[in-house]
């Protein structure tokens, strides 16, 4: 019967400890498969780098051969609206706050989305910074940014006021508001183009390094509790005797 109250005593703190194993082992694992994804997706912009932008078309064809077409350099050309500007709102640049400009570059058949690049906010919230007409046809160089979360626009689109202050990228809100199909991506101009505001795109902000690293102390740290949670069982039973 002691024996019973004392297993009945052992069983939750046993859970408990391979419960915390087992999370800090998952965060492990998640931060080694994130560095995996980051390693293979660094070596791929590094092969890109060495080759041609592709062509729109060339894009298109890739895209509907279900090919991952997020960080491609693509090369296009024509004019853009200067009637609709966009300002995504919240983008920080060495402390300082403010926006990324964004315009519908019309190519032939098609539309795309362009980050032109970042701009300093005025000194009071109800001023937006002025954005300048870019006139005439231009060739544009960029990669492509595939845009993984579509949230609604803020109330600004109620107020149909240009340009528009944004707090996240929605392409088909976008391209309802111009009566035009957008392109299913953002094209982030290349820093070598005259074109544009500030560019300090960072296509990864944390390096797989970084992530492998982290994966280390996940590690780690789960040993280290195993390790504990033994010693303390260890010396429980010790004084039990």
């Amino acid at each position: 019967m002691l024996q019973n109250i004392v297993s009945k005593i052992r069983l939750p703190w046993l859970f408990f400890t391979l419960a915390v194993a087992a999370i800090l082992l998952n965060l492990s694992h998640w931060q080694y498969e994130r560095s995996i994804e980051k390693k293979i997706r660094e070596q791929k912009i590094s092969q890109y780098q060495q080759q041609q932008p592709a062509s729109v078309v060339k894009v298109q064809q890739l895209m509907a051969d279900d090919f991952d077409v997020n960080d491609l350099p693509m090369q296009v050309t024509g004019h853009f609206d200067n009637e609709h500007a966009y300002l995504l709102d919240n983008q920080t640049l060495e402390g300082r706050v403010g926006y990324r400009v964004l315009k519908v570059l019309v190519s032939e058949n098609v539309r795309v989305l362009v980050n032109l690049g970042w701009v300093a906010a005025p000194k009071y919230r109800d001023q937006l910074p002025k954005i300048d007409a870019i006139d005439g046809q231009h060739t544009i160089r960029g990669h492509i940014r595939i845009i993984e979360q579509n949230i609604t626009l803020a109330n600004e689109t109620q107020h149909n006021q240009w340009p528009m202050r944004i707090q996240q990228i929605d392409l088909d809100k976008i391209s309802s508001l111009i009566g035009q199909k957008l392109l299913p991506f953002v094209l982030y101009l290349d820093k070598k183009e005259v074109l544009g505001y500030q560019k300090n795109w960072q296509p990864i902000v944390m390096p797989w390094q970084k992530h492998q690293a982290y994966a280390v102390q996940w590690f780690a740290l789960a040993i280290a509790w195993l390790s504990l949670m033994c010693w303390a069982a260890f010396r429980h039973n010790n004084k039990k005797r």
